[in-house]
């Protein structure tokens, strides 16, 4: 019989009898991670693993001239290269990426530069090159102190996770007694020289996450201390912001949650969250689940069109994993960390991940190499994909999908499992009192809700089984063996099953996902489609442009003139189809569900499986800027007479183009022109009696201000007086809304309409015009008639039954080959 329950996290008071997780002072792990190896990622996971091994961070020294092994100072005490972050970074993920895939070519070469590592280990405890320990190139720090001759422990810091990793997969005891020996070198640098370069002191969670770590595995009290003096040296994230800076706030953010764990003050923690909304309320209101970070955050910078670096992204991730493993435990954590990884991380790449991007934003209609400065926080080419460039990400992006495949499936406290992050896989662990048991997974989440688990036990079992029911899921189903299993207020919660279980059981969870529109308030109104974890943009239509990534590069020093610049060529990427689209979202949305890829790789618009068809029109004041940044979104709902069109949405993630945060369409005064200076734009302003007018178009050098300037014309064709016309467009539907500002009583219209059939010819009254008036929210017909009188050399009068009103419309329909215009109007 199973016991159903559902909680907000496993029971804290207890600590997991098989798996590393927190010792006492520290507060017990809300859940611990497993060896890597233990899950074998499947579907569409492995195939961007296998793809990442193949690509970009599987080759990276192929390219990279801070990964070539000659004169490397991580390969020799004597090298002078690639000294600094770039081999840690890199080798985070590309380790783990070996470990996790168990790729014998990867993990070889890994193990070259461990090697390296514990060679370079000094009597006192210190390893890694010399350099870093004297700062002979670095005089100063961002804070102005002068770190001349003392040490760097930023590419330690990092090098330290390496390490981690490589122990816990090969349990070399030579690896934990460098880190250990590390650590009282740390106990012994004076406090004044530690965490005082402007990185490391603002990154100190790198090495506190570590330090904290070795503390479990080994219990050596001492390491307490120096994690006390860890976070004393470093910035303060307890108070406040550190530094604005994307990557800073990624990794660090939640800093004061993990000492947390040690000190037991809810300050700490408090901090947190916090920290996040001060950063997310206002750089924070987009989708995608990063925030307008560009290199740094920026006081009105805060809209869609705003990007984040790909460093930031795959810290975010694993600071979100970190939190929910090590402090919290909670849902949010979980779904925070696949809002980034479902929506933005996968087109920070090219599809066959052989090149990255430095910054990705919501809005990008172009990826192209023109610099996007002032409007982004960086110079030189950042948005196109470039191999040989963009040299932190170039790095550092490594780490994003084996860290998330090793967080797939976690021990819980009360020595059961966890199925935390929803992806095909198996897992094999020990459980209850150590037998070890098999789940496989099968499932296509984030693009479908069906999850399916299948136990191999060996016998009977006793454990409890925890399932992830994310936020958004507002009624799950579960079924043990075919059986339903009643769960309620589970959205943001786990399901605890205990339970005997045997060899063959299985459990099926269905999330349903529901299409949902989320408005961004602080961004104009402007709205985000979604469905489950998934967030929606539009399909544009892509031009490559192949080019070598040489002539986008500033410094010659940042790529290896050595590389094959034809196997690696760099893309710009342009769109081929229109962008500038308003949604309709009050007419709904078609789901389409397609084949699941042949290739396993739903991240491509020819792949996903999943696209959502929408109603919209184009906006055309909506344009590209010089720099190919397009225009900020401006207030919602916004006016537009282009036809209503059906478009295509595809999940985030697989477009490289991408219009994420959409301007609404709307009508009647509530309805907003398009501010900008295209000749095809609406217009409008103010007359003297302080009404608002907006035509749908009007000649050069005209002005719709002749409306009511009062001038009655002579004839049709007097050139002598202002009038507006709708020129150069001819056979077109046009329009003249008059909007009042307040309720009036409107009893008809009077109109005096331009023709000059005498002197030029161009110029024609009207094929037809009818009168409408605004009403809850539409447009309704004048009554008894509509139908406005379009004879020229006089004034055509309307007379229509009286009507309480906010705004008139006139629909007016050229002639074919014919413009029309008007010279005065007059409401009754």
């Amino acid at each position: 019989m199973a016991e159903v329950s559902v909680v907000d996290a496993p029971p804290a008071a207890v600590r997991n009898s098989h798996y590393l997780s927190n010792r006492a002072p520290l507060l017990p792990s809300p859940f611990a991670k497993l060896p890597i190896g233990a899950i074998k990622p499947e579907g569409w996971l492995l195939k961007q693993l296998e793809l990442q091994a193949a690509g970009l961070s599987g080759r990276l020294d192929e390219i990279s001239v801070y990964c070539k092994k000659e004169g490397n100072a991580w390969l020799s005490k004597d090298g002078q290269t690639g000294y600094w972050e770039e081999v840690p970074y890199w080798l985070k993920g590309f380790g783990d990426l070996g470990y996790v895939l168990n790729d014998p070519r990867i993990q070889k070469e890994t193990q070259e530069w461990i090697e390296a590592v514990l060679a370079s280990q000094r009597a006192d405890g210190w390893f890694g090159p010399l350099t870093n320990l004297t700062s002979p190139n670095n005089k100063t720090s961002m804070e102005g102190e002068n770190v001349l001759g003392r040490p760097d422990l930023w590419p330690n810091a990092l090098m330290m996770s390496v390490l981690r990793s490589n122990y816990e997969r090969t349990r070399d005891p030579r690896v934990l007694q460098c880190m250990l020996r590390y650590c009282d070198w740390l106990i012994a640098l004076p406090e004044k020289d530690y965490l005082i370069h402007w990185v490391d002191k603002r990154r100190g969670v790198e090495l506190l996450k570590n330090i904290l770590w070795v503390y479990n595995v080994t219990g050596e009290e001492r390491l307490l201390d120096l994690a006390r003096k860890n976070h004393r040296r470093t910035n303060d994230w307890t108070s406040g912001i550190s530094r604005y800076h994307n990557v800073d706030f990624a990794e660090c953010f939640y800093e004061p949650g993990l000492f947390y764990t040690l000190s037991h003050n809810p300050d700490d923690l408090a901090a947190v969250e916090r920290n996040r909304a001060l950063v997310y309320d206002e750089y924070g209101q987009v989708p995608g689940g990063m925030f307008g970070g560009d290199e740094k955050m920026r006081p009105g910078f805060t809209g869609p069109r705003q990007a984040v670096e790909t460093c930031g992204m795959v810290e975010m991730m694993h600071s979100c994993a970190l939190l929910l493993t090590q402090v919290e435990g909670q849902v949010r954590w979980a779904d925070r960390s696949e809002d980034v990884a479902f929506n933005s991380y996968p087109a920070a790449l090219t599809a066959k991940m052989d090149a990255v991007r430095y910054l990705i934003a919501p809005n990008m209609p172009v990826a192209d190499r023109i610099s996007k400065r002032p409007d982004i926080d960086n110079a030189s080419p950042m948005y196109n994909f470039n191999p040989h460039s963009h040299r932190c990400c170039q790095h550092n992006h490594a780490h994003g999908w084996p860290y998330f495949a090793e967080y797939l499936w976690l021990a819980t406290p009360d020595n059961g499992l966890c199925a935390m992050f929803y992806s095909a896989s198996g897992v094999k662990a020990r459980v209850a009192d150590g037998r070890e048991v098999s789940i496989r997974q099968e499932t296509r989440y984030p693009f479908s809700g069906a999850i399916r688990l299948e136990l191999t036990t060996g016998g009977t079992v006793a454990f409890p089984l925890y399932l992830r029911v994310p936020g958004w899921c507002a009624a799950p189903v579960v079924k043990v063996n075919g059986t339903a299993v009643p769960v309620t207020s589970a959205a943001g919660r786990y399901i605890r099953i205990a339970r005997d279980w045997k060899d063959g059981d299985v459990v099926d969870l269905d999330l349903p996902m529901q299409i949902e529109v989320q408005t961004w308030k602080k961004n104009k109104d402007s709205v985000s489609v979604t469905r489950g974890p998934l967030t929606y943009s539009l399909r544009i239509g892509e031009r490559i442009v192949e080019s070598d990534g040489r002539d986008t590069i500033r410094q010659s020093k940042n790529y290896s003139p050595t590389a094959d610049f034809a196997a690696w060529p760099a893309y710009e990427l342009f769109p081929a189809t229109p962008w500038n689209y308003g949604l309709m979202p009050e007419q709904g949305f078609e789901l389409v569900e397609k084949p699941w890829p042949e290739n396993n790789m739903p991240w491509t618009q020819e792949g996903a499986p999943i696209m959502l068809k929408a109603k919209a029109r184009l906006i055309p004041g909506w344009q590209l800027q010089e720099n190919n940044m397009p225009g900020e979104v401006q207030q919602s709902p916004v006016r537009s007479r282009e036809p209503v069109e059906t478009v295509e949405l595809l999940p985030m993630g697989a477009c490289r183009l991408r219009i994420s945060a959409f301007p609404t369409i709307g009508t009647g005064p509530k309805a907003r022109v398009w501010a900008g200076t295209s000749p095809a734009l609406e217009t409008a302003d103010k007359t003297k009696e302080g009404w608002q007018v907006i035509v749908s178009h009007q000649s050069e050098k005209e002005s719709f201000k002749a409306l009511f300037d009062g001038q009655l014309p002579r004839s049709s064709r007097d050139d002598s007086i202002p009038r507006l016309t709708f020129g150069p467009h001819q056979g077109t539907e046009e329009f003249i809304s008059v909007e009042f500002g307040q309720e009036r009583t409107v009893k008809g219209i009077e109109i005096y309409w331009y023709d000059d059939a005498v002197s030029h010819g161009g110029y024609r009254v009207p094929a037809a015009a009818e009168l409408y008036y605004f009403r809850d929210d539409e447009w309704i017909p004048a009554k008894p008639a509509a139908n406005v009188p379009v004879a020229k050399d006089r004034m055509n009068r309307l007379e229509i039954a009286p009507v309480s009103t906010t705004a008139i419309e006139m629909k007016i329909k050229l002639q074919e080959n014919h413009s029309a215009g008007v010279l005065e109007i007059v409401i009754l």
